[in-house]
Parts: structure tokens; sequence; C-alpha cells
């Protein structure tokens, strides 16, 4: 009898057990995942999280424009936060020195965000007081160009009053039309859709600005 007992649960036990290992498994055909799920989901899910900061650059696919656009930026937008400090004290017009303050408010994340992107795709970030991949300066001919020289800014940091604001409008015109041709560059050579978005977002942001820019030097 206790053969025969014996003989009868071990098959019983053996179909419980397939049975369980199919409702684990279901999705899989084995039972291993149903361990391993947790941990293998873990970073799918965080890995937005960790990467979102830096617009999930590591995530996506970049190439070499969306690595020359965030270093060439980096410095492009440091001179004009400097060019707009100097309008906070030097400027005698209310709508230049608004306007200042909107670019610096403007660019400074955007500095921040394209160091994000450099530093998650293993790529140096530019150093304050650098120009850049391009060597961009002031008249360049690479199609690069809009950054002031150091004599620009010197000029630009003794002037004062209406002075300072033809200057200042007629050196941030010609900076922001560098900064269009770059963002231009990067919509359309660039394969990293937060760069690429950026982009956009600096080609219509500073050209309406240049038109203001524009406006204000007519008056």
């Amino acid at each position: 009898m206790k053969r025969a007992f014996a003989l009868i649960t071990v098959p019983a036990l053996a179909i419980a057990l397939a049975a369980c290992g199919d409702g684990d498994g279901g999705s899989t055909g084995h039972s291993m995942p149903a361990h391993s799920m947790p941990a293998h989901s873990m970073p799918a899910h965080s890995m937005p999280a960790h990467s979102a900061p830096a617009g999930g650059a590591q995530a996506g696919p970049h190439n070499g424009q969306d690595v020359m656009f965030a270093q060439m930026m980096i410095p492009h937008h440091r001179q004009a936060i400097e060019m707009a400090d100097l309008a906070a004290t030097r400027a005698s017009s209310a709508e230049v020195k608004t306007l200042a303050a909107d670019i610096k408010k403007a660019q400074g994340p955007e500095i921040q965000q394209l160091g994000a992107w450099l530093k998650s795709w293993g790529t140096p970030v530019p150093s304050p007081g650098t120009t850049g991949m391009g060597g961009m300066h002031h008249g360049g001919t690479d199609g690069m160009d809009g950054m002031m020289s150091e004599k620009d800014m010197k000029e630009l940091e003794a002037a004062k009053g209406a002075a300072f604001d033809k200057a200042f409008l007629e050196m941030m015109i010609e900076h922001h039309e560098g900064a269009v041709a770059m963002a231009k560059a990067e919509q359309s050579s660039g394969q990293f859709p937060p760069a690429k978005q950026m982009a956009a977002n600096i080609v219509s942001s500073q050209t309406a600005e240049i038109a203001k820019m524009r406006s204000l030097l007519k008056q």
C-alpha cells in the first residue's frame, strides 16, 4: 500500500509543479524569469528618471554634429550672458535691460542642459573662456561666427548709456545670427532628438529677438 501511494503521489506532485511553473513563467516559457523579471525591469523604469536631466542622452542616438552643437553653443551662450550682465549696469534703455535679462534667463538653463548631454556622452565640457570646437570668433568665415572678439568685449564694457545700448544691440544681433546658423546646422544634420528640439527653440526665440533688437535700433 505504501508503495502504491508513493506511485500515485509522485506523478501528482510533478503535475502540480508543472502547473505552478506554467503560472510563473507564462510570458517567458520557464520559471526562472519570475525571479529575474523585477531586476531586469528596474533599469527599464529607472533609466528615464536617471537620464531625464540630460534629455535621455545616453539612451538616445547621437552623432558628431550633436557633440559639436553642444560644445560650440556652451561658450556662445556664456558670452551672451556676459554681455547681458554688462547691460544690467550700463544700458540706459529699459527695453535693452529687459531684453538682456530675458537672454540670461533663457540661455543659463540651456548651458546646463548642453553640459549634461556632453557628460552623459563621455565628451569634455568646454571650460569657461574657451571657444569650443570651432574656434568661433567675431567675423568668422566658417559659417559658425557670432562670437565677439576680446576687443569687441572691451569696447562694450567701456561703453555706457545710449552708446552702450547701440553697441549691445548691434553685437547681440550678430551674436544671435551666429547662434541661429549653428542651430539650423543641428536641425539639418543632428541625430539626438532633444538637441534638435533645443535647436528649433533657439531658431524661433532668437530670430524673434533679432527682429526686436533691429526695431530698437531704429528708435
